[in-house]
């Protein structure tokens, strides 16, 4: 039975009287994408393997709102998030940890004009504490070595500043960070931001997921690593197209960190 995974919810702790260290928010692309649920997973299997207390809102956790939103549609987001923030704020949430950029900016910048205070933090940066506290050890021996570019999600980056915690963890892997011209504060998008993931391309010469795959694929990388469960998706297309699936890989900081360690 070691393969079960153990992902208490809200309900259940809050039945039993505990409140857990962290509400693990796992956003709509963790929940419900194929590809993403694989990296809610590996992140769960670091939290249990820290020991982090943590609890899921489970069915009671429902969209943020951030595609409505940044679509335009105001009226649906606050009613998407005020009914998150009654939820979140009858259990008492405190901390919250997301591996959804969106989901993080929605959570930490704009449910507090809505009534919802929390302390949010992205997957990255919980994983770099993780490893400062020494609740986890990073051994790269999978990755020792390896070529791997990191690609800076528009809302964990430029919208939030947060740079180094993912950059720090693939350096612990001691794999070879390889930068792409542009990332950091000159970081291109992946496409998908906006809500634009979710909509027919419009008219051009040419995607924006395949501009920044071959940005990625300049720097002749072993693994292309991502933060965000839409980048993911983009990058993964992106190298599709090029046909080199077959060399690259497309892997979430979480998921470099759980396969390192063998969990």
């Amino acid at each position: 039975m070691e393969n079960v995974l153990k992902v208490p919810t809200m309900a259940e702790l809050f039945a039993a009287g505990k409140q857990p260290e962290v509400l693990f928010w796992v956003g709509c692309a963790g929940s419900f994408d194929d590809r993403a649920k694989k990296i809610t997973k590996a992140f769960v299997k670091i939290l249990n393997k820290a020991n982090v207390t943590f609890a899921v809102l489970g069915t009671e956790e429902s969209c943020t709102g951030d595609p409505a939103k940044r679509a335009g549609n105001e009226f649906l987001f606050q009613m998407q998030a005020v009914t998150n923030i009654e939820v979140m704020n009858s259990y008492g949430i405190k901390k919250v940890v997301t591996a959804c950029p969106h989901c993080f900016n929605t959570l930490k910048n704009e449910y507090p004009g809505l009534g919802g205070t929390y302390e949010v933090v992205h997957h990255t940066q919980f994983l770099k504490d993780l490893v400062s506290e020494g609740r986890i050890t990073l051994e790269g021996g999978k990755y020792k070595g390896k070529r791997v570019t990191y690609h800076d999600p528009c809302y964990l980056g430029r919208a939030n500043s947060i740079y180094e915690a993912p950059r720090d963890l693939i350096k612990k892997l001691d794999a070879e960070l390889v930068e792409m011209k542009s990332c950091r504060k000159k970081g291109l998008c992946c496409g998908a931001g906006g809500a634009q993931m979710f909509k027919e391309a419009e008219k051009g010469d040419k995607e924006v997921n395949i501009e920044r795959t071959e940005q990625a694929l300049e720097t002749k990388p072993e693994i292309i690593a991502a933060a965000c469960p839409f980048c993911n998706t983009m990058i993964t297309d992106g190298v599709k197209n090029k046909e080199k699936e077959a060399s690259v890989g497309v892997m979430d900081i979480a998921e470099l960190i759980a396969s390192a360690q063998d969990l």
